[in-house]
């Protein structure tokens, strides 16, 4: 007995560096996710250039690929051709009434000119009468004229401004053949290479933003009255090393789910008899790249 007494204070030693350390418990646990895009393709075509590696850091707005625009930029130049010829066709309403309108300023000058006449009676009524008809003549084929030149014109506007619409859409469609980066990230996935063909809607890549990433855990209903959004909540991640302590940083919880789903299996919560879990999404901010997509990790509530 004394032999076995003089052994207590070595495990008790043994114990207070470590050996009998108790595991952590958490509230709950799930694994990290990104906000990913997937860039497809918005024009058809041959790709001539697409600067995308797997692993590299893109920019939002950065142009990283083009598709090719020849057809497009033909298209374009016939449609500018025949709108420059159909506004060449564009009466001049001023030169082309010209004649008209001096022949209508002599007739008035004549008519005053016999009106006159009459008036001493050194001509009749009925020459009066003539010059009036003459000046009347004049005006009505002046506003005829006039009325036709403003049709024609109108017509030939109408045709060039569809002709100016069709030039804007091959505009636009040659901006869509320069492939946009639409938001920073890290390029995860690429689908495609540059000389291969490509359609509207076809994927070229998929772009996660890992600044910042989302840990979804997942609670019991007796927790759900413990979160609330907003709520800050302490996560922790493997450090990868035994002999070091785990990662801890902090989140903020964004969202909770509305309904209750099955206990995933890759996923165990404080009470594992639980059937049915909530979903909880934790944002987290990853500035030095810590937290990998798919990597585990686990909360406990402040």
């Amino acid at each position: 007995m004394k032999r076995y007494f003089f052994l207590f204070p070595a495990l008790a030693s043994l114990c207070l560096a470590g050996g009998c350390k108790s595991e952590q418990t958490f509230d709950a646990s799930g694994a990290f996710e990104a906000e990913e895009t997937v860039v497809s393709s918005q024009s058809q075509g041959l790709i001539l250039r697409l600067d995308v590696e797997e692993g590299a850091v893109i920019d939002s707005g950065a142009t990283v690929g083009c598709v090719d625009t020849t057809d497009l930029y033909l298209t374009r130049e016939q449609l500018v051709a025949r709108m420059e010829a159909l506004t060449a066709k564009r009466p001049e309403t001023a030169v082309q009434l010209a004649a008209l309108e001096e022949q209508l300023s002599t007739a008035v000058r004549e008519r005053e000119r016999v009106a006159h006449l009459v008036a001493g009676d050194a001509a009749t009524g009925k020459q009066l009468d003539d010059a009036t008809a003459q000046v009347a003549v004049l005006q009505r084929q002046i506003a005829a004229q006039r009325s036709t030149l403003r049709t024609s014109t109108d017509g030939i506007d109408k045709e060039a401004h569809a002709l100016a619409v069709q030039v804007e859409q091959i505009d636009d469609r040659l901006r869509r053949c320069h492939i946009m980066n639409p938001t920073r990230g890290t390029v995860m996935t690429r689908y495609v290479r540059a000389k291969e063909m490509t359609a509207p809607g076809q994927p070229l890549y998929r772009i996660a933003d890992l600044s910042q990433m989302t840990l979804r855990v997942y609670i019991t209903g007796d927790q759900l009255s413990q979160v609330r959004l907003g709520q800050r909540v302490n996560v922790f991640s493997d450090s990868g090393d035994p002999h070091k302590p785990m990662h801890r940083d902090e989140g903020v919880i964004f969202w909770i789910s509305d309904r209750a789903e099955f206990t995933p299996k890759t996923i165990r919560t404080r009470d594992e008899r639980a059937d049915l879990v909530y979903a909880v999404k934790v944002r987290v901010q990853n500035p030095e790249g810590r937290y990998k997509m798919g990597m585990y990790g686990e909360i406990t509530f402040q």
